[in-house]
C-alpha cells in the first residue's frame, strides 16, 4: 500500500508537484483522500528524477515519513526536472530493509513503484521467483513483494519488452499466482510513463501548462483529472494518454489511438 506519482513534461521544481498542491503527495502521507487500504503512509518515501542530458535518474529515499525529513521540502523547492517518480509508503509487512524498501526502485533509465500488495507473500510467488535467474534474485534491493515484482518487470524490460508490455504481462503473471493481489504499477524512463490500475485507484492529468501526471489520486481539485478504470494499462507519451484493458493483446498497448480506437482512449489536451 502506498501513494505514488509520475510526471513527464516541461521542467518544474519537484515541490510544484509533490509539496505545493493542496492534496500533494506530501499531504497524502498522512491524509490520503482515495486510499482504499491503509490510512497513513509513514513507512518511508522516495523520489527519483532526471537531470538534463543524463538518462540515469537520481534518487532520494528515506525510511521514515516524508513530513519528518526537514531537508526534503528545501530540496524540492530548488531541484527542477522534466520527469520524476515519487512514492510514500505504507508497508504491507514490517521489515528491516529501511530505505532500500522504499520506492522508487531503479535500474538503468527506469524508475518503478508498486502500490498494492501481493497476497500470500512470500509463498504465493515462490514458483514465479524460481523462473528468474539466480543473479537477479540475489540483486533484489529489498526483501519485500514490491522488490520482487520490480525484478519481474525488469527482467522483461532487459529482454526487450516495451514498458507497457512488461507491466501488463507481469501483472497477469503475478495475478495468476496470487489472484487477490493488488498490482498498481508505475514505471517511467524519463520520457514516457506506463502504469497499471489493478485493485486500487489511478488517475491522470494533462496539465494546462504542458506535461502529464499519473498518480494514485488527484493532488488538487482540477476538473481535468480523469480516473483510470480498473484492470487497465495506461501509456502516456507527450500529450497522448492511451488506455488499454489489460486483458487485450499486448500488441495494442502503445499503438496510436487513430488505429486502435476500439481498445484505447486518447485524452485531448485542453
Amino acid at each position: 500500500m502506498c501513494r505514488h506519482l509520475a510526471y513527464a513534461g516541461p521542467a518544474v521544481p519537484l515541490g510544484r508537484l509533490l509539496v505545493e498542491p493542496a492534496h500533494a503527495l506530501y499531504r497524502q502521507s498522512w491524509a490520503p483522500r482515495c486510499q482504499r487500504y491503509g490510512t497513513v503512509n509513514a513507512d518511508g518515501f522516495g523520489v527519483g528524477w532526471y537531470a538534463e542530458d543524463d538518462p540515469v535518474p537520481a534518487r532520494y529515499r528515506r525510511a521514515g515519513p516524508i513530513w519528518a525529513d526537514q531537508s526534503f521540502a528545501d530540496l524540492a523547492r530548488v531541484v527542477r526536472t522534466g520527469a520524476l517518480l515519487a512514492a510514500v509508503r505504507d508497508a504491507t509487512l514490517a521489515g528491516a530493509d529501511a530505505e532500500a524498501a522504499a520506492a522508487p526502485f531503479a535500474a538503468g533509465p527506469w524508475l518503478f513503484s508498486h502500490n498494492g500488495a501481493v497476497a500470500g507473500w512470500p509463498g504465493s510467488l515462490e514458483r514465479v521467483a524460481q523462473a528468474l535467474p539466480a543473479r537477479e534474485l540475489l540483486s533484489l534491493e529489498a526483501r519485500n513483494d514490491s522488490a520482487l515484482v520490480w525484478a519481474l518487470v525488469l527482467h522483461r524490460l532487459r529482454a526487450g519488452d516495451d514498458m507497457g508490455t512488461a507491466l501488463a504481462d507481469t501483472v497477469l503473471e503475478v495475478a495468476a499466482a496470487s489472484p487477490a493481489s493488488r498490482l498498481n504499477l508505475l514505471l517511467t524512463d524519463g520520457g514516457t510513463i506506463a502504469a497499471t490500475a489493478w485493485g486500487d485507484t489511478l488517475w491522470y492529468l494533462a496539465r494546462p501548462g504542458g506535461g502529464t501526471v499519473v498518480a494514485s489520486e488527484p493532488y488538487d481539485d482540477d476538473p481535468r483529472w480523469r480516473e483510470v478504470p480498473d484492470r487497465t494499462l495506461l501509456a502516456a507519451s507527450g500529450a497522448d494518454v492511451l488506455l488499454t484493458p489489460i486483458e487485450e493483446p499486448r500488441d495494442h498497448a502503445l499503438v496510436p489511438a487513430a488505429t486502435a480506437a476500439s481498445v484505447t482512449a486518447k485524452e485531448p489536451r485542453t
